[in-house]
Order: structure tokens, then sequence, then C-alpha cells
């Protein structure tokens, strides 16, 4: 039985639902081992471009994407709902609503984990960051998060503890927000079980995208681990919070002001300047709440400084509110635009994440981990000189990693706007660029190994820690005090809405969907901002084929297709982007850092051969190209099949195909392909190029900026 009641005292007597929770720390650690060693592997590829290997599975390009969903959905999203199952239940003094669905939960989750790891590898991607997974994973992810939704507020309505702590406002925001964020981003038609476009186009996608991402950001990897600090640091330091009303403001400043700064992605772009300007505003609002959330944290150890010097987890999660601390200060910096226009596209972005990631997101899981294993396996942890090892050794790889980007980024962000006296660019060449900050490249993966090798500290230290718990091991069971739901005439405000689940939950919604509103609907009406005379000619059939190849290969990884306003971005690559450029782009690709030099302008830039060579062996062209090979793509075939569908699908969302070059969509795109390759045989190709996939590709490059809007 997992409770039994007591009339007569009114007591209940309540099982919490252990075991759930005992999965998902073990998914986080196991999962979390993954998401550290590829993003070593690909910080070590951006030192070494050897170790792409040729391969096409093993390729940055291939594995970034990997990285990201990984860290996002694998490691923090177990941790996540370990976290929130293990709190939720103690908090609201009931066990889990229902353990199956708590199970259903946990084996669907890590059933999308495998399926993203086994397609994002084979390129089998939407191409949008933070969002590759084709459109069966999507559906497969809003299913199983309904799933825990059912699962969370069902446990919600059958608490014993009428009023709800803070950690709980936090875990509803974020099973609400995230469930809107994910299905509006991910809306997309399917032309095959693995190929999808996605309904917005150019500008509309670039908004939802960044709506979306920046908010991942805000509502998965924020929002829910400041509901885990609010219950944790106070368990861990046997202190109350700080400040009950700071944690008011904090929750409602946050949930309505973060969801509107999506835009800081965006700006100097084609973006309207009043969408730029609001993101701006908001983001820079956002330095408040945020700190407010850390100091209420840091301020709960008040009287018990001393944990610092003898509890690892306090340790650990203090130096994860830090981090928080940083990560939001410098958040908002960037979306200043005079600083946005130095950082935008450079590796200090790179930085800014990981210094969120590893140091706010990474470090509250371990100072989790060490708090609930030894709890959840009813023994001591193993080693609390190992968890202080590993907290040392990983500040030490958060440093390296961040203070290198950091660099990186400020050297890259100078090197490209540096401008002489005549008005010509000093570092016309991107590469220069690229072999200067080479050696911080290495330093980041330095950096990554060290916070690899702390994690592998805490491997060892649970695994020892688990092995030593005892065979008989039981669920917690507890006596708690049945809640009287009656409305208290003495209760107001705040207090008052805690007791009200349904009320909060409602009232939450509209905080987050005010914003969303505001930003979002006004540019699904994209003709307002379409100049006619601007208008582009779509993409061809064989170079919407070589488009579907550059996604695959994550291309857009490194590359940008967007010149922003800024006067060095113009002289270095020619005119700036305009909205009409990308207003059939399905995604689109204005991308979010250069590691390789801009590409909107890049048609008729350099023959086919060279574009050949370049995918052939990029030493070829340009000595010190640190971009991997992609000799696959001349032995591998095009797919001529699936154009007509693809060119019906564009017909259907507003791309002015004709019926025309909807029937000869396959022939034109061999026709076409047939010209590439003959140029290519004139210029010293010996084999035959008309069927490979090389062809497609250097029909969409020599496309780009050629199709009249600029």
């Amino acid at each position: 039985m997992s409770a039994s009641n007591d009339s007569s005292s009114g007591f209940v007597q309540v099982k919490y639902n252990d075991e759930i929770v005992r999965m998902f720390t073990l998914a986080t650690i196991i999962w979390a081992a993954v998401a550290f060693l590829v993003g070593v592997i690909i910080a070590a590829q951006m030192a070494v471009w050897q170790l792409n290997f040729n391969t096409s599975w093993l390729t940055f390009g291939r594995l970034r994407p990997l990285h990201t969903n990984a860290a996002l959905f694998a490691f923090a999203g177990n941790a996540i709902f370990a976290g929130i199952y293990h709190s939720t239940q103690r908090l609201l003094k009931t066990r889990l609503c229902s353990d199956v669905l708590g199970k259903l939960h946990f084996w669907g989750w890590q059933f999308i984990i495998v399926l993203a790891a086994i397609t994002l590898p084979l390129g089998l991607s939407q191409g949008k960051e933070y969002a590759e997974l084709e459109w069966p994973i999507d559906i497969a992810v809003v299913l199983i998060w309904v799933v825990f939704a059912i699962n969370f507020f069902g446990t919600l309505l059958k608490r014993n503890e009428k009023h709800m702590y803070v950690s709980i406002w936090f875990y509803i925001a974020t099973i609400v927000t995230v469930a809107l964020l994910y299905i509006v981003n991910a809306i997309s038609l399917p032309i095959s079980f693995f190929k999808s476009y996605i309904v917005f186009a150019g500008i509309q996608d670039a908004l939802v995208q960044w709506w979306y991402g920046h908010n991942a950001v805000a509502f998965f990897l924020t929002t829910p681990f400041l509901g885990l600090m609010y219950y944790y640091m106070p368990k861990a330091a046997n202190r109350p919070i700080f400040s009950y009303r700071l944690s008011v403001v904090h929750f409602w400043s946050l949930i309505f002001l973060y969801i509107w700064a999506g835009p800081h992605h965006l700006l100097n772009t084609a973006l309207p300047e009043w969408l730029q300007t609001l993101g701006i505003v908001f983001s820079v609002m956002l330095w408040a709440p945020s700190w407010g959330g850390a100091v209420n944290g840091i301020l709960t150890l008040r009287g018990s400084w001393n944990l610092l010097r003898t509890d690892p987890i306090i340790k650990f999660l203090v130096a994860a509110i830090t981090f928080y601390a940083m990560a939001t200060f410098e958040g908002p910096l960037l979306s200043v635009k005079a600083v946005n226009s130095l950082g935008h596209y450079t590796d200090w972005i790179v930085g800014h994440v990981h210094l969120g990631t590893l140091g706010w997101n990474g470090f509250l899981t371990f100072g989790m981990i060490y708090f609930i294993v030894p709890r959840l396996w009813k023994t001591e942890l193993y080693s609390k000189k190992l968890a202080n090892i590993h907290f040392w050794i990983g500040i030490l790889g958060i440093l390296f990693y961040y203070i290198s980007m950091l660099a990186a980024g400020i050297t890259q962000g100078l090197m490209w706007r540096a401008i002489d006296a005549n008005g010509n660019l000093v570092y016309p060449d991107f590469v220069e660029t690229v072999i200067r900050i080479v050696p911080l490249f290495f330093s980041r993966a330095i950096g990554g190994v060290l916070f690899l090798a702390g994690f592998v500290l805490l491997l060892y230290n649970v695994y020892k820690t688990i092995k030593q718990a005892p065979k008989d091991l039981a669920d917690e069971t507890v006596q708690v005090k049945g809640a009287s739901f009656a409305v208290s005439h003495s209760e107001r405000g705040h207090r008052k809405l805690e007791g009200m689940a349904a009320t909060f939950t409602i009232l939450a919604l509209i905080a987050i969907l005010a914003g969303s509103v505001i930003e979002v609907v006004p540019t699904l009406s994209i003709s307002k901002y379409v100049k006619t005379e601007n208008k582009v000619e779509p993409f061809t059939p064989l170079e919407l084929a070589g488009r579907d190849i550059y996604i695959k290969e994550g291309c857009y990884t490194c590359h940008s297709q967007m010149i922003r306003t800024i006067h060095s971005e113009e002289l270095r690559y020619g005119a700036a982007s305009t909205i009409e450029e990308s207003m059939y782009d399905r995604p689109f690709q204005w991308g979010s850092k250069r590691t390789g030099p801009d590409l909107a302008r890049l048609g008729k830039k350099y023959p086919d051969l060279w574009h050949y060579m370049h995918m052939e062996n990029p030493r070829a062209v340009i000595k010190e190209s640190i971009m991997p090979a992609y000799p696959w793509l001349i032995s591998s075939k095009i797919d001529f099949e699936n154009l007509g569908k693809t060119i019906s699908l564009f017909k259907k969302l507003g791309v002015p195909y004709s019926d025309k070059d909807l029937s000869d969509a396959k022939t034109s795109a061999k026709t076409q392909a047939l010209g590439i390759a003959a140029r290519l045989k004139d210029q010293g190709v010996k084999e035959e190029m008309s069927d490979k996939k090389i062809t497609a590709l250097i029909a969409y490059l020599q496309a780009l900026g050629q199709k009249g809007a600029q």
C-alpha cells in the first residue's frame, strides 16, 4: 500500500515512490557520461580537424547536434525528472499519482534519447538548433511530456499539503511552458518517415525558433533547476530559504520577462527594429529577477557559511548558484546591441552557454546527486574526499573552458571588425581569425577533459555508494497530516494563491502567453515586412536537394547566412541580408556561430571545381582550414525521387512554384546536374558527377545570394 488513513488522528501514512527517482538518477549519470564524452570529442575536433576521421557520422556537424541534445534532453532532462519526482512527493506529502505513468515516462524518455542518438549522427535532422529531431521523435517527445504532466498534476491534486512551496511554482511554469514552446516550434509537415519541413519560413521561423531556443534555456535549463535549488539548498544547509517575499517576486517577474527575450539572438539582422528593441529591453530587465533568485539561494547559508569548508554538497550548490549569477549577468550584457555586435557569432557565445550548462546545470545536478543517492539507497556517501576532488577538478575545467572561449570570442569579434585608416579590412581573409584562435581550442578541449575527469570521480563514488547499500532496499514511508482545503479567511494575497493549484497554473500560463503573443503573432503575417520589388526566386529542385544535404551535414553549425547591418560585415561579405532573401527557407539558416565565414553571398564567388575540391579536401584550397572533409558526397548519389514531394509541399505552403515546376521537378534537377557535371569535367574532374550529392550541394552553394533580393 502506498498510503493508509488513520481517521482518528487525522494522519496519513505515505510511502513515497523512490524507485522511479532511483531510475531517473541512474539515467542522469549514464547519459551525462555520453553528453560530456561527445562534448570532449567535438571540442578536440575543433583543435585537430583530423579527429573527424573523414567519416560521415563522426564529423563535427553531425556530432554537435548529438552533444547538445544529449546535454539538454538526456542529461538535464533526466536530472529534472529525478529531482522533481523526489522533491514533489515530499513537498506535497503524497505518493506519486501513478507508478505506471512514472515507468511509462521513464522508459519512453530513454527510448526517445536512444532514437536521437541513432538519427542525429546519421544526419536525420530538421536543422534547427536544440530542435533537430525529426517529426516522429517530436511526436514522441510531446506524448511523453503529456504523461509527465498528467502524473505531476495528478500528484498535485491528491496532495496532503495545501500550500505549494516555491519549487512547485517553478515546476508548474516549466511543464506548461515547455509544452507550448515545443509544440509550436516543431510544427512541420512530413514528406517521408525521416524527412519533414517546418511550416514557418525565413523571418517567421527565425523568430519562432529563438522564442523557443532562448526559452528552452529559460524553461528547461533555468526554471526547473531553480525549483531544485529552492528545495535542495535549504535541505542541504538545514535552513529555511532566505526570503519568502523575494521568492515570490523572483518567480513571477522571471516567468513574465524571460519569454520576451528571444529576439536578442537576432540583433543587427533583418528582423524588424521594434522586435530587436523589445528583446533588448526585456533581456536587460532580466538582471533583476535573476540576481534576486541567486541572492535568495546563496543567503540561505546565512549563519552557516562554515558548511562551505566541510560539505561538498554545499560547495556544488553554492558554486552552481554563483555560475547562475554570472551567466545571467552576461546574458543581458550580450543583449546590448554594442556588445552583441562584437560577441554574436563568436565563441564568446559558446563560452556563455557552457558557463550556464556546466556551471549552473551541471554543478547543481552533481550537488543533487550527492545529496539524494545516499538517501535513496539508505547508506552514506562512499567518499566526501572524492566529492571534494571532483568539485575542484570541475571548477578548473569550467574555468579553462570559459576563459578560453571568452578570449577566442573577443579575438574573433575584434579581428572581424578591424578596419584600417583607408577604410579597408585589416584581416580580409577569414581564415586569419581561425588560425589565431586554434590554440584556444586546445585550451577548451583541456577544460572539457578536466570536467569529464571530475565526473568520472562522481561515477566511481556513486557506484561504491550504491554497492554498499542494504539489499532489502525500501522506499521511504512517513506519517503526514492530511491537508484541509477549506478556504481560510485569514489567508491573503500570494499565500492564498498557493492553495489554489488550478488558479495558480492558469495565472502562470497567462504570464507566459502575454509575451509570446506579442512577440510571435505579429510576424506570422510576413507580408507587411516584405518589399514586393525585392522578392526572390525560389530554389530549383536540385538546389533544394543540395540544401537538404547542407542541413544533413550540419553545415549550419559553423556557417551563418545572415550579413548583419554592420559596416565591417558589409565590407567582408557584401550588402546586408534582407528579409526577402530567406522568405522561402525552411528552416531558416541565419545561424548562431561562425567557425567558418558567412555564406549569404557565396554564390558565383568561386568556380564549381573550387567547391568540389573544398568538400573533398578543404586543405587543397585553404591550407589552414580546420573544416572536415566530405569525401562521401562525391561517391553517394542524389535522391531524385523525393524532389516532387518537396516541391509539392512547398507549393502548398506558399512558395511560388508552378504546376510545371512540380511535374518537371525530377527532370529539371537532372538537367541542372548534368550542366554542373559537364563543367566539372571541363575543369579536370574525371569521374561522372551528374548523379552525385556533391553536384546538388554545389548547385545550392552557387545559388546563395543569387536569387534577386540584393
